[in-house]
């Protein structure tokens, strides 16, 4: 097997189904769930464990914050084996009433990134996997009643500079009926779809944005509604990548 030069991670040693989430120590959470599980890789912000869930094979590796380092973890985790990919990840409400403790399920994203326009073509959809957008939607619907379905907007910035042509609005995304504001969905979409493999993603609320913004006074990630909710998108994403098969309703 040979060493991926960005993660660490060896060739062949990702499984088919993998999770990505941000923060290193919420990996070590997701492998918490996992049989038999043990460290891939620990290299810059990418921790990696490969352990069993139900008796599938089970990968999860952080990626960090920002599309650009967490395109790098997705390219070399699906060059190592994945083929199924969801993101259990945090997100700001742009919508009133999406308040911390909800949970969104990704269908696709608006792209509001420097990675995608030097990755893609002008317009390329940064849209998720039906199945595993559909898998998440169903196993959510019965696990945590206050989940919504739809777009995210991704964008570089999380603390605001000044007011640029290419800053998004977040009241036009509200008018829009995007969900929410997160760092990594479109990047996730892309790769996945360039690649031909399946991603999704599932993102626990930790504020709404719509009125303040992003502040270091304000963000609160901290709450024990958000701990819940990842707690809870955490094993959602874990069944999805597991069942045999999505049931119609």
């Amino acid at each position: 097997m040979s060493k991926l030069p960005i993660t660490g991670l060896m060739v062949g040693a990702v499984s088919q189904a993998v999770i990505v989430c941000g923060d290193p120590e919420r990996a070590e959470k997701v492998a918490g769930h996992l049989t038999e599980a043990r460290l891939l890789t620990n290299q810059r912000e990418y921790r990696a464990y490969q352990g069993l869930y139900e008796g599938v094979p089970v990968t999860v590796c952080s990626h960090g914050v920002g599309s650009p380092g967490a395109a790098a973890a997705f390219e070399e985790l699906i060059a190592a084996g994945g083929k199924q990919i969801i993101r259990v990840g945090t997100c700001g409400g742009i919508q009133p009433d999406i308040v911390s403790g909800d949970l969104v399920v990704v269908t696709a994203a608006v792209d509001s990134t420097g990675y995608g326009r030097e990755t893609v073509p002008p317009g390329y959809p940064a849209v998720a996997s039906p199945q595993l957008a559909l898998r998440l939607q169903q196993i959510a619907a019965a696990a945590h009643p206050r989940t919504f379905t739809g777009l995210v907007i991704t964008r570089d910035n999380f603390y605001a500079g000044v007011t640029t042509p290419f800053t998004p609005d977040y009241r036009v995304m509200a008018a829009a009926r995007v969900l929410a504001v997160e760092m990594e969905c479109a990047a996730l979409f892309h790769v996945a779809n360039l690649r031909g493999v399946q991603a999704g993603a599932i993102l626990a609320v930790d504020g709404n944005v719509l009125a303040a913004g992003e502040s270091m006074e304000s963000y609160n990630p901290h709450q024990e509604v958000v701990a819940a909710a990842v707690e809870n998108e955490i094993r959602i994403a874990l069944q999805a990548l597991t069942v045999p098969e999505v049931k119609t309703q």
